[in-house]
């Protein structure tokens, strides 16, 4: 029961820029499937036909999809804990 206290009080106390950053790395992803979806001749997956392996695997919207799912997972959280940390030791100097 504390631990879903605890999470709630955490969640409400994000700050705007907490939130920001949060929402840069599922942007990211997302304007990487908007854009495979607007540009499907980009995906030769679709069309292999004449492309070797490393073709294939090398699109410009897989790479911004899985860059922003890397910065959500990986890099968000120091960030996040960093902004967090910033701020209660702004709150202790006043």
């Amino acid at each position: 029961m504390q631990i879903s206290t605890d999470l709630t009080r955490n969640a409400a106390r994000r700050s705007r820029c907490a939130l920001f950053v949060l929402s840069l790395g599922p942007l990211c992803a997302v304007g990487g499937i908007v854009w495979a979806l607007l540009q499907p001749y980009r995906i030769t997956l679709l069309h292999p036909y004449g492309q070797g392996v490393w073709w294939l695997l090398s699109e410009p919207p897989i790479y911004v999809v899985l860059v922003g799912l890397a910065f959500h997972w990986l890099v968000a959280p120091g960030v996040i804990e960093d902004l967090e940390h910033a701020e209660r030791e702004r709150g202790q100097g006043q």
